[in-house]
């Protein structure tokens, strides 16, 4: 099977990009601010995008943000280019995450359960947005590990082997996760949102 135009030019912009980032960590290295700029800039959207679906407040995820940039600046000389930019940085993101997470869940434990997180606004939403929210809740039932694995597979399209890279685990983990959250998924989903299977 040839590649397709398509896909060549997708494979090639892919390059393009990845040349880009690993010349934009060479130069924070070198304690750049503009390049470091640059690059917090081209990052910030997609780890919010991330972050905001795991974490119960806004503040979490701006305090995961800037912790893993403050490391990024930090630690930019220590980047060989083993692994693409960005599986590096989200790797950094992913632990401060969990570590955040794990800190903000033992202070708010009395709280988890409450029925009240998952109240149905008073007036009915769009279709797009009932169904956002209903797959949102779904991964909120996920074990964290899981949850993170689906959000960087099918939200921001890494492949098992960058998630495994991310994760600090063997890709046949990050395998055995997916399958774990999708079962889990199929059967939370229809119970959340309250529909019922036709008999």
């Amino acid at each position: 099977m040839r590649p397709t135009a398509a896909n060549s030019q997708s494979a090639e912009a892919r390059k393009h990009a990845d040349d880009r980032e690993q010349g934009l960590i060479a130069c924070v290295a070198r304690r750049d601010r503009k390049a470091f700029e640059e690059l917090y800039l081209l990052y910030h959207r997609r780890l919010a995008r991330f972050l905001m679906r795991l974490a119960p407040r806004y503040e979490i995820a701006e305090e995961v943000i800037n912790d893993t940039f403050w490391i990024v600046w930090r630690k930019a000389g220590n980047f060989r280019g083993d692994s693409r930019v960005s599986t590096w940085i989200m790797g950094i993101a992913y632990r401060r995450a969990m570590k955040s997470l794990r800190r903000e869940h033992a202070h708010t434990q009395a709280e988890q359960g409450d029925p009240s997180a998952f109240s149905s606004p008073s007036e009915e939403p769009a279709k797009a947005e009932e169904l956002e929210d209903w797959i949102t809740q779904g991964l909120r039932q996920l074990p964290l590990e899981q949850r993170m694995a689906i959000e960087l597979a099918y939200y921001l399209g890494h492949s098992y082997e960058e998630i495994a890279a991310i994760m600090d685990c063997p890709a046949t983990t990050v395998k055995a996760r997916m399958f774990h959250a999708r079962a889990r998924l199929r059967s939370a989903l229809p119970g959340l949102g309250g529909y019922r299977e036709e008999s």
